[in-house]
């Protein structure tokens, strides 16, 4: 009796091909998981391949709410874009499929899983240093990195064993899809010099076809989780997938960005997040409200760690917990609303409001009503500048007559 073997299916070209690549080649019985992180493709259409290419069995596990709940709300709350860009969408993904695969090969008595990512992308790192922390027992197989076909080969491949894939020759792109984004990479996107075509978008509009009036949508956080679009409470799902439709209509979320890979290429990556810029703008406004100027600057700091963090497959580590705790804990307050407009490819806040909001107009107006003690400014002005006037009188000697100030840019002269 062959062993069993979980792949993670998505139901396109590579993992169609790992599907009777593993039988063939490596002796597995195979059994395909596929998981619904939304914008899934034809589920029969999948179950159809996988049968094709000679799996023992497939499931689809629904993991959408919990995707969002426990990947990609927290990877928000973080304010977590990998190199000032990319919203993650991809591989916020990872660790949670990694996740369910462990699961389901326990189940199975599996003594393998597989994946069906190349040996040059950043998702085998993600996959494979997930399932070492939550199944150490079970062999990994990188069915893409191992049978090392490159894409024309894994067509004609898919081809002679009668695999009907979406792929073809003359549309080479690949595509991974879930709700918090869409990522798209090869083809022509391989030159950084050429525009990327218009048939690689297909959640956001041209801005030629936008509408010319700008929308205007309300969005309610509370502790920092998106919970309301318009005043109306809303399933998290139901949520960013409104938010997807709504932003894409407006060109929002177009990403075409060269990015640092973990294994140390550059690679030219075209992303589309229309529902993820929006929020992780109103977000990132909403805490302007309720962060002190000390916690929103060390908290750029662990933005940038967190996002390194998911990117390279950390997930699943004590560095990630302490850094979640950090965050969950500057969420306390990050509770009401930030009215956003959505235009011509972006989205701007134009209004806040927080229960708890550090704003204050009876100090911050000029007009009546000002409550701001300007008698203080002097006192705190001596104070602050002391250490200045100090060491200009001691060191810098910049009493009238000794010298130009100017010079204090240029040293040794």
């Amino acid at each position: 009796m062959a062993p069993t073997i979980v792949l993670a299916f998505s139901g396109g070209l590579d993992t169609s091909v790992a599907t009777r690549w593993l039988q063939e080649a490596r002796g597995y019985d195979v059994f395909c998981l596929m998981v619904d992180l939304g914008r899934l493709p034809d589920v029969e259409l999948a179950r159809e391949r996988a049968t094709q290419a000679g799996a023992i069995g497939i499931d689809v596990v629904d993991a959408r709410a919990d995707f969002l709940r426990y990947f990609v709300f927290p990877a928000l709350a973080a304010g977590a874009v990998y190199e000032g860009t990319y919203p993650l969408a991809t591989a916020l993904g990872r660790p949670l499929i990694a996740k369910l695969l462990v699961d389901k090969a326990r189940e199975l008595g599996a003594t393998a899983v597989a994946h069906g990512c190349t040996g040059k992308g950043n998702d085998q790192v993600r996959f494979d240093i997930s399932i070492r922390a939550l199944g150490p027992e079970l062999e990994i197989v990188g069915t893409a990195r191992e049978n090392k076909l490159n894409r024309d080969e894994a067509i004609a491949y898919a081809e002679r064993h009668g695999i009907a894939v979406r792929q073809t020759l003359a549309s080479p792109y690949s595509t991974d899809e879930n709700l918090w984004g869409r990522s798209v990479e090869a083809g022509v996107l391989e030159d950084p010099w050429l525009e990327p075509p218009e048939d690689v978008y297909a959640w956001t509009q041209p801005l030629a076809r936008t509408p010319a009036e700008p929308a205007y949508v309300e969005i309610g956080f509370v502790a920092g989780v998106p919970v309301a679009l318009d005043g109306e409470r809303l399933a998290a799902v139901e949520l960013v997938e409104r938010l997807n439709a709504l932003a894409g209509a407006h060109g929002i979320g177009r990403i075409d960005h060269v990015e640092n890979r973990l294994v140390g290429i550059k690679s030219r990556e075209i992303y589309e997040a229309p529902a993820a810029v929006a929020l992780i703008e109103a977000h990132r406004v909403l805490e302007s409200l309720t962060l002190t100027k000390q916690q929103a600057r060390f908290k750029e700091r662990v933005a940038q760690e967190y996002a390194d963090l998911i990117y390279n497959g950390l997930w699943f580590t004590a560095h990630h917990q302490d850094l979640a705790a950090y965050v969950q804990s500057t969420q306390r307050h990050v509770t009401g609303e930030v009215r956003v407009r959505l235009h011509h490819g972006t989205a701007v806040a134009v209004g806040r409001r927080a229960d708890r909001s550090l704003y204050s107009h009876a100090l911050a107006t000029y007009s009546e009503g000002d409550q701001f003690d300007q008698d203080a400014a002097r006192g705190f002005i001596k104070l602050w500048g002391l250490p200045v006037e100090v060491q200009a009188r001691a060191q810098l000697q910049l009493d009238p007559g000794s010298g130009d100030p100017l010079q204090l840019g240029r040293p040794g002269e």
